[in-house]
């Protein structure tokens, strides 16, 4: 019997009895981090880290059976050790370390390897089999640093309130949206975030994480002022809620901005590329480091990745799983 399994219903370790980050209902659930394509309802039971915990139940519901851990907390099940690491793909997010007689394996959940200020460092585990990510698992990839995207969306804003014009930033309301708010220059003007971004802050300020204080978006022509910043989910911007900010500049913050045209497509004025993902670097770097001898590539460019590993030496595989990794 292998260690772990893919399944219809997800990555199943069958000796411990447990999914991590399944995409069918089971009765035992590992989440690596609170975005949809990795924690859907209906499961049994959730195990977590603690700071993924508020997030889970806002987005699952008050009701779900959970249970959280720290990281590098060890639990034993059936004989499998099992510990959460960081990942640093947004605030609580952890790849997943499991071992039984000896064979480790550590299934990383979405990551990347540049640290934010907000989210906690990623962690590189020694493994014997390593299950990666490859979202931008092509050389063109390549983020620039984050202090010089922040300077780059900073500059952006005050020059739109030098033309009497609303910024509207478009960025994923669970971990892209904070990270940005993290970056921002309050002495511009005001900082306005969708319901839906300020739900999240809440949760992750009742885990004690730092979040600039914001002002809620409301809709109201009151809240029109012409200096002030509004970040909203991609999802609302035809919503009722940016009706009153008539003239404005858009944009959108994701690693998607690195492709040629996107931008256009989308009909925004501005794509700033940063991402929550690990670029080309970041991909082959947690590899190297991770020390496995099997590598197992998934969601992304998986089949490119997987083919460049081979050729370098890493022996690896693609492994189809239903992630579409939120909050690129």
């Amino acid at each position: 019997m292998k260690f772990i399994r893919f399944t219809k219903s997800g990555i199943y370790c069958p000796q411990a009895d447990i999914y991590i980050d399944p995409w069918r209902r089971v009765k035992k659930a590992i989440i690596t981090h609170a975005h949809a394509d990795h924690a859907r309802p209906g499961m049994g039971h959730y195990l977590a880290h603690h700071h993924s915990l508020p997030l889970l139940k806002s987005r699952l519901g008050e009701n779900i059976v959970t249970q959280g851990l720290n990281y590098n907390e060890e639990l034993y099940i059936n004989g499998v050790r099992i510990s959460l690491h960081p990942a640093g793909h947004i605030p609580g997010s952890s790849q997943v370390r499991l071992e039984y007689k000896g064979e480790v394996w550590v299934i990383s959940g979405d990551y990347k390897t540049e640290f934010d200020g907000l989210s906690e460092a990623f962690e590189s585990v020694k493994c014997h089999s390593f299950l990666t990510e490859s979202t931008f698992g092509l050389p063109v990839y390549r983020w620039k640093d984050q202090d010089l995207v922040f300077e780059d969306i900073n500059r952006w804003w005050s020059s739109n309130r030098e033309m009497n014009k609303h910024s509207i930033i478009y960025a994923y309301s669970l971990g892209k949206a904070q990270r940005i708010l993290s970056g921002l220059n309050f002495d511009i003007g005001p900082v306005l975030v969708h319901p839906a971004i300020k739900e999240m802050n809440d949760c992750l300020i009742s885990s004690g994480y730092s979040i600039p204080k914001t002002i809620e978006l409301a809709g109201s022509k009151g809240q029109s002022a012409k200096s002030s910043i509004i970040i909203s989910p991609p999802g609302a911007a035809e919503g009722k809620l940016l009706n009153p900010f008539k003239d404005r500049s858009t944009a959108f913050v994701s690693g998607w901005m690195a492709v040629r045209g996107q931008r256009r497509r989308m009909n925004l004025d501005r794509g700033f590329v940063m991402s929550d993902h690990a670029d080309w670097p970041g991909l082959n770097k947690a590899v190297r480091e991770s020390g496995a001898e099997k590598v197992y590539v998934t969601h992304g460019y998986s089949d490119s990745f997987s083919r460049w590993l081979n050729e370098e030496g890493t022996a690896a595989e693609v492994v189809k799983t239903e992630f579409e990794s939120e909050g690129q």
